[in-house]
């Protein structure tokens, strides 16, 4: 006979009990994350690939620590460490790293869409979102190269749905999922080969973090106000 509490305890939307820690390890946590970005973005700026990748795949498994310590949802835990698969994979040049990059980035993405649940958004944002998307793909579809353009567009579909769907837990999240947003397609522009804004890597990585952070702050908000509810 199966137990109900087995079931719960198994759920991926179910609460992580809050790490006991010495001390305040959730501000501490937070530090890090701070002076990683902020190596990490000091790296880009200066031409250090060795600072990037070591600050780099630190960002999303201190959000998810983070995530953890604040007793956050399990699946919230899952969406940033498929981001910090993403970003690992994403440090290879190779088509095949880019691919399979992006794949955990989609994967992190139907991560947020379950957490995000049902509910409405402005009715204005839904097109607002399909119009970028549709002129985000015209003008990058004819430099994309050829076995990359289904997967793109198909990884930015579901990427602009998430984004759109995040406003659906608050100011913070809507704002995440935008950042995101911008910051992908930054990237797409440059495997496209279309013209880059200056310090292109250092824009990717500031509105990634940012986005991730907000997300992450959003939905951790929604939480406790549900709890306390």
């Amino acid at each position: 006979m199966n137990s109900p509490d087995l079931h719960a305890s198994m759920s991926p939307t179910r609460p992580i009990r809050p790490t006991r820690l010495p001390g305040p390890a959730g501000p501490v946590i937070l530090a890090l994350f701070a002076a990683a970005v902020l190596v990490d973005l000091g790296s880009l700026l200066l031409g250090a690939e060795t600072g990037h990748r070591i600050a780099k795949p630190l960002l999303m498994p201190l959000l998810a620590a983070y995530t953890a310590v604040r007793g956050g949802p399990r699946l919230l835990v899952c969406a940033l460490l498929l981001g910090w698969g993403g970003d690992v994979f994403l440090l290879s040049d190779a088509d095949w790293a880019f691919l399979v990059g992006m794949g955990s980035f989609a994967v992190g993405h139907v991560c947020y869409l379950v957490l995000f649940g049902r509910g409405g958004t402005p009715r204005w944002l839904g097109p607002l979102y399909a119009v970028l998307l549709v002129a985000a793909l015209v003008l990058l579809w004819p430099g994309l190269p050829a076995e990359l353009r289904v997967p793109v567009a198909a990884y930015a579909t579901l990427l602009t749905v998430m984004a759109w769907r995040a406003a659906v837990v608050g100011p913070l999240a809507a704002a995440g999922g935008a950042l995101f947003l911008v910051s992908d397609l930054i990237i797409a522009i440059d495997v496209a080969e279309m013209p880059q804004p200056p310090a292109t890597d250092f824009w990717i990585m500031f509105l990634y973090s940012m986005g991730q952070l907000l997300l992450m702050l959003g939905l951790l908000a929604r939480h406790r106000t549900r709890r306390s509810g």
